[in-house]
């Protein structure tokens, strides 16, 4: 097994914030997100046996943080191509930067050897997504869970908002949205089950705030709590069978 091709690999950070017990609306949020916001990564992570390997493809906006902070049993690996938007103590176990140009062969790297992978809105943004979704799966232990969301193939109708509603209000996004469709016959064809799927993810409470806060978004033109109400997400959960 050769190493991930890595600009920098660090080991935990801010040692003694793993020990401090996280803010009270960040510890609740494993018992909400099953009723508020289920099937998104948080409810996806409050499933998985403690003390489980993570990896975090695309660990972005505080991911490090938020994982840890929530399951501090679990060992985290993030991989990403930049330190983007990490303003909180990253608490990774390991926390590893690569080159763009070799990022799915550098997730392919790890081995398989992970319980769960994690890729939260980094499919949209990767040159080559079709092996970097094979990396992902290749990680993963027989048994193993993997957590997807990008944005839906629509959203490239929806309207332009500050904070991204239409798919290209986000520059960094390529070319279209990930074919949903086409992941989940390949999941399927690699020996996968689909636990969980949906095109336009909805949940109820959120829809109806994004319903009331549509007006006040459309004037001013930025997102106000709206990507519910349209669905712009597509959320995939799925398993590796045994063999």
């Amino acid at each position: 097994m050769t190493e991930p091709q890595c600009l920098t690999m660090t080991e935990p950070q801010f040692e003694q914030s793993q020990h401090r017990s996280p803010p009270l609306g960040l510890r609740i949020k494993p018992r909400l997100a099953p009723v508020f916001r289920p099937h998104r990564k948080i409810d996806f992570l409050n499933r998985l046996p403690s003390k489980c390997e993570i990896l975090d493809v695309g660990c972005g906006s505080n991911s490090p943080y938020l994982v840890k902070s929530l399951f501090p049993d679990c060992t985290y690996t993030g991989i990403d191509v930049e330190d983007y938007r990490q303003t909180k103590p990253n608490l990774a176990d390991h926390y590893v930067l690569v080159d763009r140009r070799h990022f799915s062969e550098s997730v392919l790297a790890f081995g398989k050897k992970f319980d769960a992978v994690i890729s939260s809105h980094n499919l949209e943004h990767c040159d080559n997504r079709d092996e970097t979704l094979d990396a992902m799966m290749t990680v993963l232990k027989d048994g193993g869970r993997l957590y997807l969301s990008f944005p839906t193939k629509t959203s490239v109708t929806f309207p332009s908002r500050e904070g991204c509603l239409n798919y290209y209000d986000d520059p960094t996004h390529k070319s279209v949205p990930p074919d949903f469709d086409a992941i989940v016959n390949l999941l399927s064809r690699k020996g996968f089950s689909i636990l969980y799927s949906v095109k336009r993810y909805q949940p109820p409470f959120f829809w109806t705030l994004g319903l009331v806060s549509e007006p006040i978004s459309k004037r001013l033109g930025r997102m106000q709590g709206t990507w519910e109400y349209y669905g712009f997400e597509s959320i995939i959960w799925a398993q590796k069978r045994s063999r």
